[in-house]
């Protein structure tokens, strides 16, 4: 198979020329082709989105059902909002149900079926501040045990599977647990976190990388306490993680000015979506004023001010304006900040590869890596997406 561009986005330069794809592989970029193509003409070909924080989307929530057709579901339509790869996301929850969230996904892990591939987990927790939970669920925010990292590292038998955590540095015994991360392979991020700027400067060297969704869920910065968003500014190597941009929980503003100040190399985009649609209980948000209510099989939500709106849980032309989507964020970060696409394509695809450690197959177009690719037109709109040079067009959904 060949796609033309006259604008294929390769990690430091624009070029026009046909992409070859085999057995879902880019085994050549050229500026010539003796075979039949598809022309994009002058629209874009970067490379695919890449979510590792991400709880559920869709007609799927990991975090609320802890299966594996969950994760499908997720996996079924994330492709049409340009995520070719993503990590499966846990919640601080009981052990025995993260234990459950890891054979799930690892089912899906090694048996990807159809879509976005599940490249991961992303464990948010359960070694998280009480005072910063967040919409976590507060009795199963626990002090870091290395006997319980144990066990939740021996539970995959894919030892490469976990590849990110989210955790408190400030509790107990957190070093150890950093420590064994970063000797296995698992990224680890500050969140949900009341971590002052000394605490992260002593355990930074022992695997501390980056922040999860900067701003939110962490102890703010002040002029004599720096805390953990003053320390994200100020440590240059510290990445910064951005949950969907609506503008609503981090304002523009403030994400612009991390993008100043950080670069386009220390910044990632993410969704941190929790597939509503398929919550099992009443659930508050309290920032969106919504109360999401499991209603007959389908989902009622409810706003602060009583008026309510009835989904079908089924239809994902229903269900997928619930939350944020990857590629609608991208279109507001590239409103609201001066950026140009190869900025953009390292806050959306290149970062978290390198962030997680899957750079040698993921997040540029370069022979040899997957052919992960996103199609935007003039106005980033989303034309097509291929997952390992599997076409996912976005027309059929709309």
């Amino acid at each position: 198979m060949f796609l033309h561009s006259k604008r294929i986005y390769l990690r430091e330069t624009v070029v026009e020329g046909f992409l070859e794809i085999e057995n879902g592989k880019i085994c050549g970029i050229s500026d010539q082709c003796g075979f039949d193509y598809t022309d994009y003409g002058n629209m874009m070909i970067i490379p695919g989105f890449i979510d590792v924080h991400v709880h559920g989307w869709g007609t799927g929530s990991f975090m609320s059902e802890k299966s594996s057709e969950s994760l499908y579901e997720m996996k079924k339509y994330m492709p049409y909002e340009g995520v070719t790869s993503f990590l499966a996301t846990t919640g601080a929850d009981p052990i025995e149900d993260i234990i459950t969230s890891i054979k799930s996904a690892e089912h899906v892990y090694k048996d990807q079926k159809f879509g976005s591939e599940c490249i991961g987990i992303h464990l948010e927790g359960p070694f998280i501040n009480k005072e910063f939970k967040g919409m976590q669920k507060e009795e199963c925010c626990i002090e870091p045990n290395i006997e319980t990292m144990q066990l939740l590292y021996e539970t995959q038998s894919d030892k490469t599977m976990i590849k990110l955590m989210t955790i408190a540095p400030e509790l107990p015994n957190s070093k150890e647990v950093i420590s064994f991360c970063h000797d296995h392979g698992i990224q680890c991020s500050i969140g949900h976190s009341a971590a002052t700027f000394e605490c992260i400067k002593e355990l930074k060297k022992y695997g501390l990388g980056g922040v999860t969704h900067m701003f939110s869920g962490m102890k703010g910065m002040h002029h004599r306490e720096l805390g953990v968003a003053g320390s994200a500014m100020y440590f240059e190597d510290l990445m910064c993680e951005f949950a969907k941009q609506s503008g609503i929980t981090v304002r523009h503003e403030a994400f612009d000015l991390i993008f100043r100040l950080k670069g386009a190399d220390r910044v990632y985009l993410c969704t941190d979506c929790a597939g509503f649609a398929k919550v099992k209980e009443e659930h508050y948000h309290y920032v969106r004023k919504q109360t999401f209510v499991p209603f007959n099989g389908n989902l009622k939500i409810v706003n602060d001010d009583g008026s309510e709106l009835l989904i079908n849980t089924l239809d994902y032309k229903e269900v997928r304006n619930i939350e944020l989507s990857f590629i609608k964020s991208v279109q507001n970060v590239m409103e609201n900040t001066k950026m140009s696409i190869h900025d953009m394509i390292k806050l959306t695809s290149y970062n978290a590869a390198k962030y997680i450690h899957v750079e040698d197959k993921k997040g540029s177009i370069e022979v040899g890596k997957d052919a992960d690719l996103v199609i935007l037109d003039e106005n980033l709109n989303l034309v097509t997406t291929y997952c390992k040079g599997v076409e996912f067009n976005a027309k059929s959904i709309q």
